[in-house]
């Protein structure tokens, strides 16, 4: 039985759902090495417009798999925590906007992988943490740095130091999740979410999303520069003269990818 699913609707999205319920979906090198591979998969399929992750069971994810932290040294270790922030940055700089549709726990790697997607809605069943202290680690997969990111220095320095839990409500009110709903329509809200967003432009979706990653990191000179060259990009395309065309003539635009 394969420990990450995948399927792809008519709209495009790429649903992968982590199914190792009676582990919590935990991560372990086997879910790892899944994801890398659809990861890769759909950024090189043209039919794969956006994905969708989630999780089987009463979890999202709860983390890296306790039994493989236990066998982890110093080497072993350097390595594992290289493997899932390969993995989880390879799903945040893929080109295609990405949703986490958080159904319960996501603690640890799983709020780590949550964080790397493009956006992310939970169920108001749904908690989140970076719990390692209490295991005599710390976040591995970019738990220190993508949370600081998200929701400040401070409040990721309380998570990541007391390793206590906050609830859907808290992560909407701190700006580490977009959207909070009711557990029965929260694929269904995601769904809709990635359908609105695959409306717009892929290649002007590719620059924002490119500009605002890579841009977060450098100077503002620098960014501003790369911000210029997607603008330059997006301005020589068939779906810029489609979109400014379409606006003028007060209809919908069918945009091409082009």
């Amino acid at each position: 039985m394969s420990v990450v699913k995948h399927d792809l609707d008519n709209q495009g999205i790429c649903s992968i759902v982590l199914s190792r319920p009676e582990k919590l979906n935990a991560l372990n090198d086997e879910v790892l090495d899944a994801l890398a591979q659809l990861f890769a998969q759909a950024q090189a399929d043209s039919q794969v417009k956006a994905l969708l992750l989630t999780g089987e069971g009463k979890a999202f994810c709860a983390g890296a798999d306790i039994s493989r932290l236990a066998q982890c040294t110093a080497q072993t270790g350097y390595e594992f925590a290289c493997q899932g922030q390969q993995v989880f940055r390879s799903l945040e700089t893929l080109g295609k906007p990405s949703l986490a549709a958080i159904n319960g726990f996501a603690f640890g790697g799983g709020c780590e992988l949550a964080m790397s997607a493009t956006l992310r809605i939970a169920s108001v069943k749904a908690s989140f943490g970076q719990p390692e202290v209490k295991l005599g680690v710390i976040p591995g997969y970019g738990g220190t740095q993508r949370l600081a990111r998200l929701v400040g220095k401070g409040r990721a320095l309380e998570l990541c130091l007391t390793g206590r839990f906050i609830d859907a409500a808290t992560a909407l009110h701190w700006g580490l999740i977009n959207e909070m709903t009711e557990p029965e329509q929260l694929l269904t809200r995601a769904k809709e979410w990635l359908a609105g967003i695959l409306t717009m432009a892929p290649l002007a979706l590719r620059g924002v999303m490119e500009s605002i990653d890579f841009g977060y990191n450098a100077s503002l000179t620098d960014a501003l520069h790369l911000e210029a060259i997607h603008f330059a990009k997006v301005c020589a395309s068939k779906d810029k003269t489609e979109g400014v065309t379409a606006f003028l003539e007060k209809r919908s635009p069918q945009f091409s990818g082009e």
